[in-house]
């Protein structure tokens, strides 16, 4: 028969560890949950900054694939709510950027608008261009 462990074994301590830190959070004030934030925000960074494009392209997917399943699962009522949220706090951001902000906004939004723009009317020089070759090869 195995000897049993003596003592916490690893599962029971980060159980208990994580107890614990739920029991500190219980308690800490808004300046140091601010901190934890923070840090925590920080190392995501510093690790986001070091991963390879294969890894961060692996991430990437995996996140739009969790977002795909999520959307996929909520009901009309859910979607409403959720497009609502996004559309009210495109609203105060735009409330609470400056006018240079709002400058840089609409000058980035003219530029696309003439890109697309172009892109149609390349579009249609192409296809009319293939349109006159193809009349001209029928006719020779």
């Amino acid at each position: 028969m195995p000897e049993r462990k003596r003592g916490i074994t690893g599962d029971d301590a980060s159980r208990r560890e994580a107890i614990r830190k739920r029991e500190r959070r219980g308690v800490e004030t808004e300046e140091e949950r601010s901190r934890r934030l923070s840090t925590m925000e920080q190392r995501g960074q510093d690790r986001r900054a070091e991963e390879t494009e294969e890894p961060s392209n692996s991430r990437l997917s995996d996140m739009a694939q969790r977002g795909q399943e999520r959307r996929a699962e909520e009901t009309e009522e859910q979607r409403n709510r959720r497009l609502a949220v996004m559309a009210q706090r495109g609203q105060e951001r735009r409330a609470e950027g400056t006018d240079e902000h709002r400058n840089s906004r609409l000058s980035a939004m003219l530029q696309h608008a003439r890109e697309r723009r172009l892109n149609v009317i390349e579009g249609q020089n192409h296809h009319q261009i293939q349109t006159f070759y193809a009349a001209r090869t029928v006719l020779n």
